[in-house]
Formats: structure tokens, C-alpha cells, sequence
């Protein structure tokens, strides 16, 4: 029996061992998949919570968005000059990334070159930061390729983006935001808060702007200023009867889509934030304040410049030397520096200067957006009292300039220029300066000056254009004057007989060219833009070309010999 047992033993010990071992193997297979179980769920619990507390689409909550809701801010005929869209932004938070920072870096260099692989890693790196900004605004397009990559630290945002439609137009007016900050120039500023009231919303803002004339004295100014490779140059068109800014333009331009791009000389609206010598184009205003204090009682009165003025060793003198006494149409006609200056001197310190205070020729231009104070004389002796009388000596914003021939040819009312649209029957009703037949007799000379004199290349066939020429040289950097660079403007109104618009262009240090005839005085560099300004700009604002209308000018000065035109 012993011995049948041991033997039944022997047989089973085969069996029983290949069973166990089988047992061992699947216990450990189990707590494999178990563990592998454990860890897959450890992973999709991770990414389940990163989805949920991750908001990919309004991220108000976490992000300042770019700018608050802002209204629209249109031309005076409701074209759109800034609006806010919605837009994407890609955006990181560094404590979220799980992948490689590294290959994570060298994607999103391929996809946005504009940071170096290096860039993005330190970027994404930075745990300090719990959110930053990759790519605002950005495309659909680029969103999803970014997307694709699979990166749940990587957010993309729907918010709010300035955008001005017509790219660079009116950029110096309109201005520009800044993320966080809103409107930090131009009209983006000045209408801050009105463009993010919950009021106002849906209410666009209406400019005093025309973009049609807009758009043409853009493209005037900038060629002229690329032909004659000027330093920069501005223009203004400005309803006489409302002050309001049809068209301003400054170069070299702007586009606030992008302004920070451009720098600080870019940046600078020249009509109203920089002031100059404009020369010339102060003797109207001289003339029509001594007509006002009766020291000009006739059009006949006669100024003898047969020789210069001496001052101490300065010396004033005629760019085109006359021999004998002018009176008052020839002091217009032939821009006599000589004649002014005798009747800035009769009219004395305290009448030029209140003349000027007047015109606002003592403080910052009125209008809404940057200005610049103008450059006032401390000594007002003799000199100082008889170049103002000129133009020089006294620096102004072109704009200041615009105005005070608003008010000459207006019938002698001064107003403050405005940006903003004014409807009709509301124009501001202004303070008298001149009378009505001072006007009538500024608007006579202004006209004779286009017509025979210094202004003859700012004509425009059928619209009666009056104006002067102002031609000053620059103030060099490093101290008194530059000979051979020239601030040159032209002043100009029109139709004569029935003003309605003011149109100033002036070139900041132009060169010869064969475009100008190797001259860079007003005659030949602004006067000519004026004229295509007015020609091409007239009819969109109403004013029918007329070759049988006209101010008469024959009794204030006979045919004569043709004159040169000058400065």
C-alpha cells in the first residue's frame, strides 16, 4: 500500500506544478493591468480636470480683454474710421504645460516666427507667470494650427480688437488705442469715455471728416512731399463758417492699426502739435489789423522800399527789390517784407501783440486733439515788432494759421476749429475781429496775389482762389537758421467771392527738384498742391467750377508789367 501511495504521489507532482506556476502568472499579469489601469486613469483624470477649469473661449474672468466695448467713430457721411471686432488671441499659462517646453518652443516658432524658438522657451518656462500672451490679434487659420498641437497649457481667447478700416486715412485725427489702456492719441482719446458708455453704445461718434476730401489731400500732400524729399509736410481743409476740420493730414502718415511701430517724428500731427515761422502768410493778418486800427486807411497809401531796413547789423530786405514806394495791393502782390514791416512798426508793440492774442497766436491752437503751445517773444523791441509783421520771430501751429484766415475771408468772425461734426444751424457763433469791409478787402488781395502774384500756381480754373505764399527758413538744430532748408506755406480761401473753405498746405524742408524748377519757396512746392487740392476737392464739397464769377480786384491795382512769382 506504502508503496502504491508514493508511487500516485510521483504521478500528480507533474500536474500540480505547472498549475501553480500558471496561477503565479496570471496573479502577476492582473496586478500589471492594474497598475496600468491605475496610471491611464490617473492621466485622463488629469486631463479631465485641465479641460474643465480651462476656458478656451471667455477668458474675461482670468485676462484683461484688449480694449472695454467701444462705439464706432464714423466720417460726417458714416463711414466707418474705427471699430471694434472680435478676434482671436493665442495665449499660454506656463504652470499648465505638460509636454516638452522645448519641442513645444520649436513648433510654435515654425507656426509664429515672429520669437525665436529660444523666445517661446523662455516664455513658456516662466512659472511665475500664470498667463501670457503668444500671438494678438491672430487668424482663424493660425488658431487652428496652434490648436492642433494638442497642448492643453496653450488658451485661445475671443476678445475684443480696435480695427480702422480705412488703414492709414485721418491716422494723426483718429489716433489709437493701447491694450489696457484705450484711446491714447488722437480722437481714440479725446472720446474715451463716450465711446465706452453703456449710454452710447450703438451710437457711433461722427467726425467733422471727409474721407473723400480726406483721402485727396493725403494723397496730394504725400506726393509732394516724396517728390520734393521733404522732411514732412501738413494740409488742412476748414469750413470758414463752422470751424469744423474737413481734412487733416500730417506726413509722414500713420497707420493706427499698427502705431507702434511708427516713431515719435511719425507719431507728430505737424497741423496741430508743432509749431513754426511761417513767414508770408502772416501779412495778411498784419495788413488787416492796421486796417482795423486805421493805421491803413486807404488802398493807395504808399510805403517807400526803395532801400532796406537797418536793425543794429541785420538788415530787412525785398526777395525782389521794387526802388521806389508800393501801396497796399503791390505790398500783397509782391510779398514786400520792407512795406510790412513799416506798417507792424506804426501800429506799435501793444496793437501787434493784441492783434496776435486775438488770433490765439499766444497759447495752444483750439481744437480737440494733441496740441502745441506756440513760441511767443520774450523781447518785443523793434526787430521782434517788425519781422512778427512778417512772420517771423513768432512760431505757430499751422493750424493757428487756418484759423486766422477763416476769420479774414468769413466776414471777420473768429471761431475754434472742431473734429467733430456740427449740424447745421449749431456752429459756435464765433467773436468778431474784423469788420465786414476789412474782410471784403483781404478777400480783394488775397485774390490779386493768385491772380498777378506770388500765388499764380495755386490757381484753379473756375474757383476764385485767394491766398498767400510763406516761406521762412527752418531753425536748425543746433541753433539759429538753416539757409538752405525752408518751411513754405500756402494759405489759401475759396471761391473768393463767396468763401466757403480754408485750404493750407505747407512742406517742411523740401529740396530742388526739376518738379519745382530747383525752387523751394511756397510758390513752387505748396501752391502748386493747394491748386490740385481745391480742383480736384471742390466739387465733392458743392462748389461748381464758374469762369464767369469772380471778386473784382480792378480798382485796387491797374495792369501792369507781368511779375515773377516769388516767395
Amino acid at each position: 500500500m506504502a508503496t502504491l501511495a508514493a508511487e500516485v504521489r510521483r504521478s500528480r507532482a507533474p500536474v500540480e506544478q505547472p498549475q501553480q506556476g500558471l496561477a503565479l502568472t496570471y496573479h502577476r499579469l492582473m496586478l500589471v493591468m492594474l497598475l496600468f489601469v491605475g496610471v491611464t486613469l490617473v492621466i485622463v483624470g488629469r486631463l479631465a480636470i485641465l479641460q474643465v477649469t480651462t476656458d478656451r473661449t471667455a477668458r474675461t474672468a482670468v485676462v484683461d480683454p484688449l480694449l472695454p466695448a467701444r462705439g464706432d467713430i464714423v466720417d460726417r457721411n458714416g463711414v466707418p474710421l474705427a471699430r471694434t471686432i472680435d478676434a482671436w488671441a493665442i495665449a499660454a499659462r506656463p504652470r499648465d504645460i505638460i509636454g516638452d517646453r522645448a519641442e513645444l518652443a520649436r513648433q510654435l516658432a515654425r507656426l509664429m516666427p515672429e520669437r525665436t524658438p529660444q523666445q517661446y522657451f523662455a516664455l513658456l518656462s516662466d512659472r511665475r507667470r500664470t498667463f501670457v500672451y503668444l500671438a494678438r490679434p491672430a487668424g482663424p487659420e493660425l488658431v487652428q494650427a496652434v490648436n492642433a498641437l494638442g497642448e492643453p497649457g496653450l488658451v485661445f481667447n475671443r476678445e475684443p480688437e480696435r480695427m480702422y478700416p480705412q488703414t492709414a486715412l485721418a491716422g494723426h485725427v483718429i489716433g489709437w488705442t493701447a491694450d489696457g489702456r484705450g484711446g491714447i492719441a488722437g480722437m481714440e482719446r479725446v472720446l474715451e469715455r463716450q465711446l465706452v458708455d453703456p449710454a452710447q453704445r450703438g451710437r457711433p461718434v461722427a467726425l467733422s471728416l471727409d474721407t473723400r476730401v480726406q483721402a485727396v489731400l493725403e494723397s496730394e500732400l504725400s506726393q509732394g512731399v516724396t517728390t520734393m524729399m521733404a522732411e514732412g509736410g501738413t494740409g488742412i481743409v476748414l469750413d470758414v463758417d463752422t470751424g469744423e476740420v474737413v481734412a487733416m493730414a500730417s506726413a509722414p502718415i500713420i497707420n493706427p492699426n499698427d502705431a507702434s511701430r511708427f516713431n515719435i517724428h511719425a507719431q507728430t500731427n505737424r497741423a496741430t502739435a508743432a509749431v513754426y515761422e511761417l513767414g508770408s502768410a502772416f501779412k495778411p493778418i498784419t495788413v488787416a489789423a492796421a486796417m482795423e486800427a486805421g493805421v491803413i486807411r486807404s488802398m493807395n497809401q504808399r510805403y517807400d522800399v526803395s532801400a532796406p531796413i537797418a536793425i543794429g547789423r541785420f538788415r530787412i530786405r525785398d526777395d525782389h527789390p521794387m526802388g521806389r514806394s508800393i501801396n497796399i495791393p503791390e505790398l500783397m502782390v509782391y510779398s514786400s517784407n520792407i512795406a510790412t514791416s513799416k506798417v507792424a512798426e506804426e501800429m506799435g508793440v501793444a496793437r501787434m501783440q493784441a492783434a496776435f492774442r486775438a488770433l490765439g497766436f499766444d497759447q495752444a491752437p483750439p481744437i480737440e486733439i494733441e496740441r502745441a503751445r506756440p513760441l511767443w517773444p520774450r523781447d518785443w523791441g523793434r526787430a521782434t515788432l517788425m519781422n512778427t509783421g512778417f512772420g517771423h520771430g513768432i512760431a505757430v501751429t499751422p493750424l493757428h494759421l487756418a484759423l486766422a484766415y477763416a476769420a479774414l475771408v468769413n466776414g471777420g468772425t473768429y471761431r475754434p476749429a472742431t473734429l467733430l461734426r456740427v449740424e447745421p444751424g449749431r456752429a459756435v457763433p464765433g467773436r468778431r475781429l474784423y469788420s465786414e469791409q476789412t474782410s471784403y478787402r483781404i478777400r480783394q488781395l488775397l485774390r490779386l496775389v493768385v491772380q498777378r502774384g506770388t500765388g499764380r500756381n495755386a490757381e484753379a480754373p473756375g474757383f476764385r482762389v485767394g491766398g498767400k505764399t510763406g516761406t521762412a527758413e527752418t531753425v536748425s538744430r543746433t541753433g539759429g537758421y538753416n539757409r538752405h532748408l525752408n518751411v513754405s506755406t500756402f494759405a489759401a480761401a475759396f471761391p473768393m467771392d463767396a468763401p466757403r473753405y480754408v485750404v493750407l498746405v505747407m512742406i517742411d524742408s523740401a529740396r530742388p527738384t526739376a518738379a519745382t524748377s530747383g525752387q523751394t519757396t511756397a510758390a513752387w512746392t505748396a501752391a502748386p498742391i493747394v491748386s490740385r487740392v481745391i480742383a480736384r476737392t471742390g466739387p465733392l464739397l458743392g462748389i461748381i467750377p464758374d469762369t464767369n464769377r469772380d471778386i473784382p480786384t480792378g480798382d485796387l491795382m491797374p495792369p501792369a508789367r507781368d511779375e515773377a512769382a516769388g516767395h
